[in-house]
């Protein structure tokens, strides 16, 4: 079958234009091939692709299938979009809960964008009771990680008083790190707040 990270490597390249056109067909190829091999990345890519219509016609259905598929190799990116298309309720009907549960699994794994997602269903109580003490944990645990959303999202409750003591100071020391990161919401808290970054 060939070196199956070449052929990843080769649908990166098609997908970005990194040395050559952006062609996503040759991507969505490479990708297969490269799927057929085992490697989990290419079928989280492909899933991508189905997802955003790129290379092959939007499909729902589809972008889940490959979700899985690379979900099952233990892939926590995967496990994130699979989470995504519950929580939006993209191919199949909005389920909070099985959001969750796909959210955990991508976090455990080491997908920090999947803590920050779990904060947000903490915080606004989306498949779970409404806990802002929760929200901060996984807040910091993608923020501890680098995840400037997350940042953003701690500014948030500090200012609030959620899950915390009501504190300016911690915010804005927030709202800070996360415009240092290039949060538009971070720096617009900022401004609104008349504090310079």
């Amino acid at each position: 079958i060939g070196d199956v990270e070449a052929m990843m490597y080769l649908g990166v390249m098609y997908g970005t234009g990194r040395g050559t056109a952006v062609d996503y067909a040759e991507a969505m190829a490479w990708f297969r091939h490269a799927a057929d091999g085992g490697n989990s990345q290419a079928m989280c890519n492909i899933g991508l692709l189905y997802l955003q219509g790129l290379g092959a016609p939007k499909s729902y259905s589809d972008a889940m299938s490959w979700f899985g598929k690379a979900a099952s190799f233990g892939n926590a990116e995967a496990m994130f979009n699979v989470g995504v298309l519950y929580r939006d309720g993209l191919g199949v009907p909005v389920n909070s809960t099985e959001s969750m549960k796909w959210f955990k699994r991508a976090a455990g794994g080491g997908d920090i964008t999947a803590a920050n997602a779990i904060g947000v269903l903490y915080q606004q109580g989306l498949g779970v009771e409404v806990d802002y003490g929760e929200s901060m944990s996984w807040y910091r645990q993608a923020a501890d990680a680098g995840n400037d959303t997350a940042m953003y999202n701690i500014g948030v409750l500090y200012e609030g008083g959620l899950g915390a003591a009501r504190d300016r100071e911690r915010a804005i020391a927030w709202y800070r790190r996360a415009a240092a990161a290039g949060n538009a919401p971070a720096k617009a808290a900022l401004k609104s707040l008349g504090v310079k970054e």
